[in-house]
């Protein structure tokens, strides 16, 4: 598969909406429950920086699935930790697009001087974990019952990369 990655724009936030709201219907991967709308996803995309991109990737002209770091918190002594997002299109797993996404994402992380950047999944993911530990991170904690989706209590594994 001829994959590209690259910094997203605001024509490929319908894609990147779609993606995510899909998992937000059918995935405990999230822990939202309501999609995102248009509206919402613009103000999201509006509200990064150079330290908290986003990404696309990109097959056959299509995008196929995105990464965005974040703050990990609002306070000022936090501002060298982000987190990592990767989302990958339903029908495209399996194929390394999640493994270019981070990576990308990571050599993007060490560009801006980031310091460590936190990941994590819901216990039920172990693929999402796997990854991450495939390219470095380390699991730091697993909160119990943390959140609560589709009638169900569910636990969050946190992992770490220090860069």
């Amino acid at each position: 598969m001829d994959l590209t990655i690259r910094p997203a724009t605001a024509d490929d936030l319908d894609a990147v909406n779609a993606i995510y709201n899909h998992y937000v219907a059918t995935s405990t991967c999230t822990f939202q429950l309501d999609p995102d709308t248009a509206e919402e996803r613009r103000a999201w995309f509006d509200g990064r920086s150079a330290a908290h991109p986003v990404t696309v990737a990109v097959a056959g002209g299509e995008v196929i699935g995105w990464a965005a770091l974040s703050a990990w918190k609002a306070r000022c002594a936090y501002a060298r930790s982000a987190e990592a997002s990767v989302y990958v299109r339903h029908d495209r797993h399996r194929r390394g697009v999640g493994r270019a996404l981070l990576l990308d994402l990571l050599d993007r992380a060490r560009a801006a001087g980031l310091h460590t950047v936190i990941g994590g999944a819901c216990s039920e993911h172990p693929a999402s974990l796997a990854l991450q530990e495939a390219v470095g991170f380390e699991r730091v904690a697993h909160f119990r019952e943390v959140g609560h989706k589709f009638g169900r209590w569910l636990d969050v594994v946190y992992m770490q990369l220090v860069l």
